[in-house]
């Protein structure tokens, strides 16, 4: 062994036994073990408007499972072909899906007044609730979901809106599970959804 690897070995020995000493000294204090390093978070507390012009928080989630998806309703594909598609989970989960809801909230607040997500998803499974509130409100809640969006002008003075097009599975806790994979058969979806009921 040379005298370079020999350096090497004795610092790595005194690094693994300082973090030895420090977690036995967390221990000592507190009588737990050190808690490991969280993962950001996803999701959290919100105070925003249903398409019945009504108060609807977190809160109103809480027991059951739902899934989360931001758009808006002029989107002209991603977000009704997503609406769809969880409409068709709905339908394939049958007597189960009683048990499980989707809110829809929108990125466009300026256009998605509770009338209009009530007239845009009256085309979709009563179980997605839209939601709206004031540009405070909707920027709070893209925050916690780690939601990007953005208006982007458009020709003749218009604007459409680009957004993240992710699909959050929660749990009966409001606790983020993970990304919600839309791409594979319905029952496919509705089997896993099973899981968190």
């Amino acid at each position: 062994m040379t005298a370079r690897t020999a350096r090497l070995l004795l610092a790595l020995g005194a690094f693994v036994a300082g973090l030895v000493l420090f977690s036995a000294v967390i221990f000592i204090v507190t009588g737990r073990s050190p808690a490991p390093i969280a993962v950001s978070a996803v999701g959290g507390p919100f105070k925003l408007i249903d398409q019945n012009a009504k108060p609807i928080t977190d809160q109103d989630f809480k027991g059951e499972p739902f899934l989360v998806f931001f758009g808006f309703t002029h989107c002209p594909d991603v977000c009704p072909t997503t609406l769809f598609e969880v409409s068709e989970i709905f339908r394939a989960l049958g007597p189960d899906a009683k048990n499980l809801r989707a809110m829809f909230v929108t990125v466009d607040p300026e256009r998605d007044t509770p009338a209009v997500l009530k007239d845009y998803l009256a085309s979709f499974d009563p179980r997605i609730i839209g939601v709206t509130g004031d540009g405070a409100a909707i920027a709070a809640a893209e925050k916690s979901y780690r939601v990007y969006a953005k208006k982007v002008p458009t020709d003749g003075g218009g604007y459409t809106m680009d957004h993240t097009a992710i699909v959050y599975l929660m749990n009966k806790d409001g606790r983020f599970v993970a990304p919600f994979n839309m791409k594979r058969r319905p029952e496919e979806a509705a089997a896993e959804l099973k899981r968190y009921l």
